[in-house]
């Protein structure tokens, strides 16, 4: 039987696995590194190291930054380099610690010890501004958008370089959204000038120094931007959602790049879901998509779950399949 870490990649590389990838199970996720926070929990209002305030409000499912007009860090993409001011950045064992005990813990020879970076450069533009500012700057401000776009990817680039003085990777998870359930939030030409050179350098750095995996996180609709995706030097694309055509993208793109996701959180993951429903989802998923550059898997950026015992519903299903079809 081969190991988690096995399984994955002969899955992305098109191989011989033998039982379908379980969602994260390949990827110890290393959450104890510093970063730019603090994040709020559920009925709680921070402000992070960037000067952004976030809120979650009970009874939703997560936090969300606040762009009132007493609360937005940016209100003019003119001013960007008066106002928006990187953190610094921390270089202490002390502070690195947690995360250098959890990543030497962890068999290397059954899972990758996985960072975690978020948010990404499209997220932190609106997080700064606000949704329709930011994308409003692409075409009103193009030079200072790409401007505080490369500013934030050298904040990026900073702190991936400090984290691989403490902590040897083997993969990374690096959030940024960049559409909705139904389209792209810009065009792909705008994506391609705008955040293609960034991530290239970004990924490349990561690539460069030894990780072996890059897996990136947009739980939307994105298939216009796979060719930018590969080109940037990403392997899985996890949150895939079923809006996209999965079989079709797998078919012209998977030896290139993987899919992970396929299985809605919205679909699963709500207050009354059952058995039964999950069930349907995960064999429709898995039947349709195959298993050579796929992995069925909650579309939701980490292994975690808004209500009691989804995930492990989840991958009870995936074993299912597995004995069926494998």
């Amino acid at each position: 039987m081969l190991t988690k870490r096995e399984n994955l990649m002969e899955t992305i590389k098109g191989g011989k696995p033998d039982r379908f990838v379980k969602q994260y199970e390949a990827f110890e996720i290393l959450m104890e590194a510093p970063m730019a926070g603090p994040m709020p929990m559920p009925g709680e209002t921070v402000k992070n190291a960037w000067g952004i305030t976030f809120s979650w409000p009970e009874g939703q499912l997560g936090s969300f930054p606040v762009h009132d007009d007493e609360h937005r860090v940016l209100k003019d993409i003119t001013t960007w380099k008066e106002v928006v001011k990187a953190p610094p950045i921390e270089t202490s064992d002390e502070a690195w610690a947690a995360a250098v005990a959890h990543a030497e813990a962890i068999d290397r020879k059954d899972k990758f010890v996985t960072a975690f970076i978020a948010p990404g450069l499209f997220e932190m533009t609106h997080h700064l501004m606000g949704v329709e500012d930011a994308l409003m700057s692409f075409y009103e401000e193009p030079e200072d958008m790409l401007e505080l776009i490369e500013y934030l990817a050298d904040y990026e680039l900073r702190y991936a370089e400090e984290y691989l003085k403490h902590v040897k990777v083997d993969a990374i998870l690096h959030h940024d959204d960049w559409g909705s359930q139904i389209s792209t939030f810009m065009s792909p030409a705008m994506f391609e000038e705008f955040l293609l050179p960034s991530y290239k350098k970004i990924y490349k750095f990561w690539k460069d120094n030894g990780v072996e995996i890059i897996m990136h996180h947009s739980d939307s609709y994105a298939a216009t931007l796979i060719p930018y995706m590969i080109d940037m030097g990403m392997d899985i694309w996890q949150g895939v959602m079923n809006t996209n055509d999965i079989p079709v993208i797998i078919e012209k793109y998977g030896k290139d790049i993987t899919f992970m996701g396929g299985i809605h959180s919205g679909l699963v993951d709500f207050p009354t879901w059952t058995p039964e429903v999950i069930a349907k989802q995960v064999e429709e998923t898995c039947k349709a998509n195959g298993y050579k550059y796929f992995i069925p898997c909650q579309t939701s950026g980490l292994p975690i779950e808004s209500f009691s015992g989804v995930n492990a519903a989840i991958d009870l299903e995936i074993d299912r399949m597995s004995q069926e079809i494998f």
